[in-house]
């Protein structure tokens, strides 16, 4: 929700939808929903990454069935080697190729000791297992890339991260790092306009990883 993303402050945009249950950017599918209340998390930490959420509250409540629950403190969705998926319209190369349709990308949640590792105190950010969470392929190859930023990564049918922050994109040793949604729970109840904390889940497509071309990559 910044001026990089948006073009202009948040505040000058006066008709900020979101577009709900259309995978394919170019289709006239899904609706464009009125937002109620834009809220972004003031204790936002720019050189860690810490607490990077922000909360988008629709006009009008979404199906039941479109609900995607948010995982708890203590979820076995965050073992390391459960395997996971990341959702978005981002680079799928790491060289600029963003796509018009919903990728997937297969990964697997990992130790937090691999990341402190990686991101110790870095000019990326600094990783934080209380706030923080990680993911990707252990060698390298299947990630979140730019344009991915916010995007849902799942792991037995609930919300484990947002997409954050890493260095590159499905580098070996460099995983990508996610907001880790057991951590950022009580502020998404606090930052919508009635206390909700449903998430919409992406819609299921066949992103180009699923069926053998380039994953999809980091934001």
């Amino acid at each position: 929700m910044s001026r990089e993303v948006l073009g202009v402050d948040r505040g000058a945009v006066g008709d900020l939808r979101a577009i709900v249950g259309r995978g394919d950017l170019g289709s006239g599918l899904g609706e464009e929903v009125p937002l109620r209340r834009v809220w972004v998390n003031p204790d936002f930490d720019p050189a860690t990454n810490a607490g990077d959420v922000a909360v988008l509250t629709l006009e009008r409540e979404q199906p039941a069935e479109w609900v995607l629950p948010m995982a708890q403190e203590g979820d076995a969705a965050y073992r390391p080697g459960t395997a996971a998926k990341v959702y978005g319209w981002g680079d799928t190369t790491g060289t600029g190729n963003y796509s018009a349709q919903l990728m997937a990308s297969e990964v697997e949640m990992l130790d937090d000791k691999r990341c402190e590792e990686a991101y110790p105190a870095t000019s990326e950010g600094t990783y934080m297992a209380r706030s923080m969470v990680s993911a990707g392929d252990p060698g390298g190859g299947r990630d979140a890339c730019q344009g991915h930023s916010g995007g849902p990564l799942v792991a037995r049918g609930r919300l484990v991260g947002l997409v954050s922050w890493g260095n590159g994109c499905a580098q070996p040793g460099r995983p990508g790092v996610y907001t880790r949604i057991s951590a950022v729970a009580p502020l998404v109840g606090r930052g919508s306009a009635c206390g909700a904390t449903r998430v919409v889940r992406p819609r299921r497509y066949r992103g180009r990883d699923e069926e053998g071309g380039p994953p999809a990559l980091r934001g």
